[in-house]
């Protein structure tokens, strides 16, 4: 279990737990590990390598044993990844050659002729029916023999790895930093600290645990040894027994209670009474979840328990037996009568919920003294707001100017997407202003002080990670709406999946749109070759894994934008399958080497989304030439089966258009407010570091900062967003 935490620590930190163990000899065995590193597009650090020399060669050995497997998942080379056409990206035929052939071929076939010759006589032919379509015909072995080594180059990706403390402190520094995160996780991270929570219960705990899914985690561990919860809402206690069912504790997909022991049943009535015996206003709660609350109820039979008749009252509310008149109600009752003061005023008791009505507020109102009193009542209550609350409401209204193009972009908390017309009416430009300086002043005041503050230019157009629900897991994954170069002469896409019991297959595709979104072209398995760009081949099945690849010069590209694209065209979904993930490479025109390179990957991100069509990022070409990416991490409903990129060409383009117009907020914006009350603002040119402790903000951790530095990277940049 200790092996499992320290990889997680890894995958999560960039760090390798050193255990306190005999000194020796390591030199050799840590340079044939970085060397075995290096070949997956990671190193150690200089301070790593040294510590490890100074091990004992066999401590060495089991710390790269461990180590290695970790990193070669992050990047995707712990699967095998084979592609259709032996020679890709060379010697890829045109889509009608190709088919043809098969059709050929289907006809020399004595088990599939007369199936075959049936199709053509009614002019359409089903290519899943050709016994050379759709399935591999050469081995794995057999396509590394086809082509050369891969010719290493200065821009190859180097991840590099750094020393930790011994395995017990770093596994509690990642436990404390996950529970006590100020914007929420991503599924992936969700259950690493459930495992992590289970480990570290008995152990040092967060001061606090603002987000309410981080805390039915952790009281799913308390539980688990008897330790009091972390309960204060009715809805905590729901979300814990949703944990204890293996649910979803964010409380967006139903959960199937389990039969619950007499002790756990105790447990959670217990803390239901106790929250309402506190305040009993906050039965209104009740209402946003009546269906789970009387599923609940059926399984903790609060009858049977009279010591607590608060709990009894929550499902006695749930089964409308008891009113509980909700703060959402009183509000829509004033604004149903014009009260917009009133409203407002109500509003200030629950500033969150202030916050998120403040656009409502403010079209609502019909006069300036009323503009004016929903403007000072955020100013009053901003600093009662959690910070990822202050900044997407700046984000928001920044984005409601009055040249806002009319597209208007939806995207839920698992990544479903969907453009509509705008038909809001515009926000004041006066209350807008007021209300962004407000915004920045409260955000400013709870920024932590920076001193020598050390920026890598290329983090200032990272978006701001206000949740990890807009972020997939993966290895070089930046937040929706983030920007990055793209610097390499070929973009090679990938997509890797495996089935688990279904016949399942997945199709890679590449749309590209002129400046206007119009369609210009697309590489799929229905088109194999573009100007510029080739296809892998179609696979149809993945009972061992499967991949597809598209390959790209960036030079000779059509169009403005290049939307990558993974449709479901037939068999399991994203969030069934054992395993799914998208990447991109990059690579010098020189460079050969296999259709997968670990060294080349400059991006890996696992699919598990819930649409039929995932849309990991964009490539956008800028009025220069270059090329930057721009990620979404979005998923389309698409249709049960058969998607095709062809078929969701105009709702691709809308959605395009809708995001790519949507500025968000970057780390710029923070480093801006940081700068102010700086004691020095630098931009790193990638060569000499500072002598003293810095505030470090960059894509990757330099080596020689100063022990007393403050280091945010894109793995911990949450930690900047103020509490």
């Amino acid at each position: 279990m200790a092996h499992t935490l320290e990889a997680l620590v890894v995958r999560h930190a960039h760090r390798v737990p050193l255990p306190a163990g005999p000194t020796g000899q390591g030199d050799v065995a840590a340079r044939q590990f970085d060397a075995a590193l290096m070949s997956v597009g990671f190193k150690l650090s200089g301070d790593l390598l040294e510590r490890l020399s100074g091990l004992a060669e066999e401590r060495v050995v089991e710390i790269a044993a461990r180590t290695l497997p970790t990193v070669r998942a992050m990047v995707g080379d712990h699967v095998r990844h084979n592609s259709y056409f032996i020679d890709f990206p060379l010697n890829v035929p045109n889509t009608f050659d190709f088919w043809t052939r098969c059709i050929v071929e289907a006809l020399a076939d004595d088990t599939s002729r007369e199936r075959t010759l049936a199709q053509l006589a009614t002019g359409v032919v089903d290519l899943l029916t050709l016994p050379s379509y759709g399935n591999y015909r050469h081995t794995y072995t057999e396509l590394l023999a086809a082509h050369d080594e891969l010719i290493a180059a200065a821009s190859d990706r180097t991840t590099v790895l750094h020393s930790g403390a011994d395995p017990q402190h770093e596994i509690t520094a990642l436990y404390l930093a996950l529970a006590g995160s100020t914007t929420p996780l991503g599924e992936e991270s969700l259950r690493d600290l459930a495992a992590l929570a289970g480990h570290c219960v008995d152990g040092p705990q967060p001061e606090a645990i603002p987000i309410r899914e981080n805390r039915a985690v952790v009281n799913r561990a308390r539980l688990d040894v008897g330790a009091d919860l972390l309960v204060d809402t009715v809805t905590d206690v729901l979300r814990l027994a949703c944990a204890l069912a293996g649910g979803d504790v964010t409380l967006v997909v139903p959960t199937r209670f389990r039969g619950l022991s007499r002790p756990v049943r105790r447990a959670l009535l217990a803390g239901l009474d106790a929250v309402v015996a506190a305040a009993p206003a906050k039965l209104a709660d009740v209402g946003a979840h009546r269906e789970a609350f009387k599923r609940l109820g059926e399984r903790l039979h609060p009858h049977e328990y009279p010591q607590w008749p608060h709990a009894a009252d929550v499902f006695a509310v749930a089964r409308g037996e008891f009113r509980a008149p909700t703060l959402d109600s009183r509000v829509e009752q004033l604004l149903g009568a014009h009260d917009v003061v009133g409203a407002t005023r109500l509003l200030t008791a629950a500033p969150g919920k202030l916050f998120r009505a403040l656009d409502r507020l403010l079209r609502a109102a019909g006069t300036q003294a009323e503009r004016d009193v929903v403007v000072a009542a955020a100013a009053q209550v901003a600093e009662q707001v959690s910070g990822r609350v202050l900044l997407s409401v700046r984000e928001h209204f920044h984005n409601r100017t009055d040249d806002t193009a009319p597209g208007r972009v939806f995207v839920n908390r698992l990544g479903r997407a969907w453009a509509a017309e705008d038909t809001r009416a515009p926000v004041q430009p006066a209350e807008r202003k007021r209300l962004i300086t407000a915004l920045d002043a409260e955000t400013q005041r709870r920024l932590p002080a920076a001193g020598h503050l050390l920026v890598d230019p290329d983090i200032l157009d990272v978006a701001l990670p206000l949740s990890g629900k807009a972020t997939a897991a993966g290895l070089g994954v930046l937040p929706r709406g983030s920007v990055s170069p793209v610097d390499g002469e070929l973009l090679r896409f990938f997509a890797y999946w495996k089935q688990t019991q279904e016949c399942t297959d997945y199709d890679l595709s590449a749309l590209m749109l002129d400046d206007e979104y119009e369609t210009v072209c697309w590489l799929s398995y229905t088109a194999l070759t573009e100007i510029g760009g080739t296809h892998s081949g179609d696979i149809t099945d993945a009972p061992d894994g499967a991949s597809e690849f598209i390959d790209l010069r960036l030079d000779a590209v059509r169009g403005t934008y290049i939307v990558p694209q993974v449709h479901i065209y037939s068999g399991e979904s994203f969030e069934q399958v054992e395993e799914s993930f998208f990447g991109f490479m990059l690579r010098d025109a020189e460079q050969q080497g296999r259709p997968f390179e670990p060294r080349t990957v400059r991006m890996k991100s696992d699919l598990r989304g819930p649409g039929r069509v995932a849309l990991p990022l964009t490539f956008v070409r800028g009025s220069d030439g270059r090329w930057h990416a721009r990620w979404l991490h979005l998923y389309l409903q698409g249709g049960p089966s058969t998607n095709r990129v062809e078929g969701h060409r105009v709702t691709t383009a809308m959605l395009m258009r809708a995001m790519l117009e949507r500025q968000h907020l970057t780390v710029g914006h923070l480093v801006d407010l940081m700068a102010d009350r700086a004691t020095a603002t630098t931009l790193w040119d990638g060569e000499r570091i500072p002598d003293g402790p810095v505030t470090y903000l960059g894509l990757s951790r330099p080596d020689g900062l100063h022990p007393g530095s403050r280091i945010f990277t894109p793995e911990n940049l949450r930690d900047l967003i103020p509490g």
